[in-house]
């Protein structure tokens, strides 16, 4: 009796992927990771793959490419780490009384409600126009800016209640503390 051969057999293929990746990633875990992932790409573009072509090629190429994505990801990934290194290298660290008031007013915004405290953080960090937080939030406009301004005069009350012993402001102050 004959056996069929399956064209699309990637269990057969296995060794020769494994092989592959080892040698190029040099570690077994990240291999298995690898020929992971080039596996889900050929099982997703299986539609690409011509009956009459080389499996084995074809999966060899698709690891190869996965293996390329990968590398330049972490390159794109050292480097942005490596920028923002030197950039806290630059950067002179907060006083003591810088950090306590900091670590104060992080408290008092995770005090807020959270439809307060998620208005706010939307507009004031995320740098999110009012239109754009609101549909972010599927809330109308109106809705997000009385929970902005709720935020906001909880932070001022707090602010008035805590003495000052840094020259920390809170943006969308009443105006009147003294830098």
């Amino acid at each position: 009796m004959e056996r069929k051969e399956r064209p699309f057999d990637v269990i057969g293929q296995l060794a020769a992927l494994r092989r592959y990746a080892r040698a190029l990633v040099r570690n077994s875990d990240d291999a298995e990771d690898l020929v992971q992932d080039a596996l889900l790409r050929a099982y997703e573009k299986r539609q690409s793959f011509r009956g009459g072509g080389n499996l084995r090629t074809w999966l060899l190429s698709i690891v190869h490419n996965a293996h390329i994505d990968r590398v330049r990801q972490n390159r794109s990934l050292t480097r942005r780490h490596d920028e923002a290194a030197l950039e806290a290298d630059q950067s002179l660290p907060a006083g003591q009384e810088h950090a306590v008031r900091l670590q104060q007013v992080r408290d008092a915004f995770f005090n807020l409600p959270e439809e307060q405290r998620e208005a706010l953080h939307l507009v004031a960090i995320e740098d999110l126009s009012y239109q754009e937080a609101a549909a972010s939030l599927g809330i109308p406009v109106g809705t997000l800016m009385s929970r902005i301004s709720r935020a906001r005069a909880q932070l001022r009350e707090f602010e008035e209640k805590t003495p000052r012993v840094s020259h920390l402001r809170l943006i969308g102050g009443n105006g009147n503390e003294s830098s």
